[in-house]
């Protein structure tokens, strides 16, 4: 009897440990997956960035597509195709930034992330269901999904809501807060900086030394924000990242600033320059 007790006991065991090591090697096979799987950038025009995570998350950030003069006609003709998003971000009121964003919040039904006097008056004047606005301020990190953390960082420019008041049809100007750029983290530790609209400020030193970002999205137009030179100057100097998407030029004619300058301005370099036409995506 005592060695039918010590067989099972040993097939128990045997089983246990098979369990254990077919656990740790899924586990080992997800974690390597994560890690080596890669993050899709779709560029829309402007500031305007879908990014596919590792893990298959679609986030959104300032989505000026409809009425986004580059914007191709797949996505300006139907919203829809954008496809389903899981995280949206606007980083300020500026409609060439809050653009469908309201929209997409109420399709999605998700909620619109972004800075806290801007999402206020969204709610306050019924452009946006209360229960779909979340509003932080700068140093404040959310969890908007699983394995994305998002932390609102410093820019240095304006922000003022344009609403067409229904009633008297007649546009309303509103305060919104300041602007924000955005730390994206995601899944496998990838670090995207979108800058949102910004002209220069010595802390962009400090934000690149503590946060460390991969990717920077920096607007190079000029006129609103940094224009190439300025833009070269902060990468150069300050940010020092691996890799740069130039944005917020080629829509707006009071925005000069070309690509051509701003690959010029960062000649001998070290720093990536992935340059990106709008409808493009590209894989990091």
């Amino acid at each position: 009897m005592r060695s039918v007790f010590s067989s099972t006991k040993k097939m128990i065991q045997a089983g246990l440990l098979t369990l254990s090591l077919f656990g740790m090697a899924s586990y080992v096979q997800a974690v390597d997956a994560t890690a080596t799987a890669k993050t899709d950038v779709l560029w829309f025009g402007q500031a305007g960035f879908r990014i596919k995570t590792p893990e298959g998350k679609m986030i959104l950030i300032d989505p000026w597509i409809t009425e986004g003069p580059k914007t191709p006609l797949i996505y300006k003709n139907d919203l829809s195709a954008i496809g389903p998003i899981d995280v949206l971000l606007v980083t300020h009121a500026h409609v060439d930034h809050l653009g469908d964003a309201p929209a997409v919040a109420k399709v999605n039904n998700i909620k619109l992330y972004g800075p806290a006097d801007m999402v206020t008056p969204l709610i306050t004047l019924g452009i946006l269901p209360a229960e779909l606005g979340h509003r932080f301020n700068k140093s404040g990190q959310v969890a908007p999904a699983a394995g994305i953390k998002v932390t609102a960082v410093h820019a240095d420019h304006s922000s003022l809501l344009v609403w067409k008041n229904p009633a008297s049809n007649k546009p309303e100007a509103h305060p919104a807060g300041e602007p924000v750029g955005y730390i994206i983290e995601l899944e496998n530790g990838f670090k995207i900086w979108h800058m949102g609209d910004t002209g220069l400020f010595s802390d962009m030193k400090f934000i690149s030394e503590h946060y460390k970002p991969d990717l920077v999205m920096i607007p190079i137009g000029g006129n609103f924000t940094m224009g190439p030179a300025d833009a070269a100057y902060a990468l150069r100097t300050w940010i020092k990242p691996k890799m740069v998407i130039p944005m917020h030029y080629n829509s707006n004619p009071m925005t000069k600033g070309t690509l051509a300058e701003f690959q010029e301005a960062m000649k001998g370099s070290s720093i990536k320059i992935v340059p990106m036409t709008e409808g493009q995506t590209v894989q990091f």
